[in-house]
C-alpha cells in the first residue's frame, strides 16, 4: 500500500494522489511534466525508461494520462515508444517538431487525435497531401516557440486546462526555458544505473525555478513519488 508522507502521514493509492492537477491558471494551461529517474539522475536504462518504470510508477502516468486535455511529446519519444491514439475521448496529442519531419501516416494523426507543433517555416511531412489534414500550431521561426505555442492551443481543443508533458529531455529543457511547468510529477526509481543516459531535462540554459514540494508517496518497493509545484 503507498504511503504518503507529505503533506500529511497517510494511506493513499496512486489514483487519489494523483486525481487532479496541483492547481489550475483562470487565463492559460496548467503545465505539468510526468518523468521517472533513477537515483543517479539517469531517465533510461539501455536507452529505455521501462527498465525504471513499475506498476505503481506506469499507474501515476495513466492516471496523469486521464485528467489531461493535451498532452505534448517530443518527435523522437513519439517515434522510439510508438505513441497511437490517446484512450481519453477528445484529448489531443501534440508532437514538436523543429524540422517538421514527422511520420503523419500514422494511427495517432489519421485518427484526427495528434497535432503538430513546429516552427513557422518547417516543411511538415516533407511536404505530403497529409499535412493538410494534420492540425498544426506554427510558432517561432529559429525554433519552435513553445510559450506561444501553449498560448494557442485553444486552437486545437475546446478548453485546454491541463496539458502534460512525457519528454524527452530536450523537450522538457525547452519548456522548462520557457518557464512553463507548474508542476513536476517525478518517480524515483530506487536504483542507480550509471551509463550515460538523460537528465530530466537537456538543453536548458541556466537559471533558478524554484519549486516546492506538494506531495510524496513511497510504496512497498521503495519507489519514490515527489509532485512538485512551481513557486511564482
Amino acid at each position: 500500500m503507498p504511503r504518503r508522507l507529505v503533506p500529511d502521514v497517510a494511506d493513499t493509492t496512486i489514483a487519489d494522489a494523483y486525481s487532479t492537477p496541483l492547481d489550475e491558471h483562470p487565463d492559460r494551461p496548467w503545465v505539468g511534466l510526468c518523468m521517472v529517474s533513477s537515483i543517479d539522475g539517469s531517465t533510461v536504462v539501455d536507452g529505455d525508461s521501462a527498465g525504471l518504470s513499475s506498476d505503481n510508477d506506469s499507474a501515476v502516468l495513466h492516471t496523469l494520462r486521464t485528467i489531461a486535455d493535451v498532452i505534448i511529446i517530443g518527435a523522437g519519444t513519439v517515434s522510439d515508444e510508438g505513441y497511437g491514439p490517446p484512450q481519453a475521448a477528445g484529448q489531443r496529442i501534440g508532437v514538436v517538431t523543429g524540422s517538421g519531419s514527422v511520420d503523419l501516416t500514422t494511427e495517432l494523426f489519421t485518427s484526427g487525435a495528434g497535432f503538430v507543433i513546429t516552427t513557422e517555416d518547417a516543411d511538415l511531412g516533407n511536404g505530403s497531401d497529409q499535412a493538410e489534414r494534420v492540425d498544426t500550431i506554427r510558432a517561432g521561426s529559429d525554433g519552435v516557440d513553445l510559450r506561444a505555442a501553449v498560448a494557442r492551443l485553444s486552437d486545437v481543443h475546446p478548453n485546454p486546462r491541463f496539458v502534460q508533458v512525457e519528454g524527452g529531455a530536450h523537450l522538457n529543457g525547452a519548456v522548462l526555458d520557457g518557464d512553463l511547468f507548474d508542476e513536476i510529477n517525478l518517480t524515483t526509481s530506487p536504483m542507480c544505473v550509471g551509463g550515460e543516459g538523460p537528465r530530466l531535462t537537456s538543453g536548458a540554459g541556466d537559471h533558478t525555478h524554484r519549486f516546492e514540494l506538494a506531495q510524496m508517496v513511497i510504496d512497498d518497493e521503495s519507489f519514490v513519488f515527489s509532485r512538485w509545484a512551481r513557486k511564482r
